[in-house]
């Protein structure tokens, strides 16, 4: 006989890959803003260190949604996950849309330094990212 899981009281790995996806964007932030510079001017700059910003709130937020309702309800946590994904995707078409006529942002360098922000820091976080349940969450260092 299984045991029905409504809930999960164990560690939370999600916020600790969120934190560490967050860092990564700092690493990256001063390069990334001074490549954006160059290829755009100023606006540009600025463009890549609002997209910098949106994707690592949209990676914590999301983790803390997760840890949060974890601890509630399984249930929960997946409606959460579906409509705060959905939220949080209109969150970024608001501040987008609210953006879009200023005279500091070049759509072109945001939609560009959003897209390759968030897949760029998923795929370096590949490497660091343990698969194994006795591990889950960030591989142990050795």
């Amino acid at each position: 006989m299984t045991a029905v899981v409504d809930r999960i009281d164990g560690p939370a790995p999600e916020r600790q890959i969120a934190r560490d996806l967050t860092k990564r964007a700092l690493w990256i932030a001063p390069v990334m803003i001074l490549l954006w510079g160059v290829i755009w001017g100023l606006h540009g700059a600025a463009s890549a260190a609002l997209a910098l910003a949106i994707v690592s709130i949209n990676f914590l937020v999301s983790a803390a949604l997760i840890t949060y309702t974890a601890r509630i309800s399984l249930g929960l946590m997946m409606g959460v996950v579906l409509f705060g994904y959905l939220i949080r995707l209109g969150v970024i078409l608001v501040v987008m849309l609210t953006v879009k006529d200023a005279a500091w942002v070049n759509l072109t360098a945001l939609g560009i330094a959003i897209i390759v922000t968030q897949l760029g820091l998923l795929l370096w976080e590949l490497k660091y990212v343990s698969a194994s349940l006795a591990f889950p969450g960030l591989k142990p260092s050795k």
